[in-house]
């Protein structure tokens, strides 16, 4: 009767192992998407930044263009 008992424990305690990865591997599944969803929305932001930069670049040539304009006319 020992032996069943231990026996018993034993399956009880595979089955809330089992239960357990389960519910470990459905929360890996979900972390891997929203690590792929924040990978995805960086790239969208990367891009964003660099076009940004870019206009401001270019603003700063214009102002800069406009200021030499100003100077050859102040004289």
């Amino acid at each position: 009767m020992q032996e069943l008992t231990t026996l018993e424990k034993l399956s009880q305690k595979v089955s809330q192992m089992l239960r357990s990865y389960d519910a470990l591997r459905l929360e890996n599944v979900q972390l891997k998407e929203n690590v792929e969803r924040l990978e995805s929305e960086n790239i969208s932001k990367e891009a964003n930044v660099t076009r940004m930069q870019d206009e401001l670049l270019e603003k700063d040539r214009e102002i800069e263009e406009i200021v030499n304009k100003i100077e050859s006319i102040l004289g």
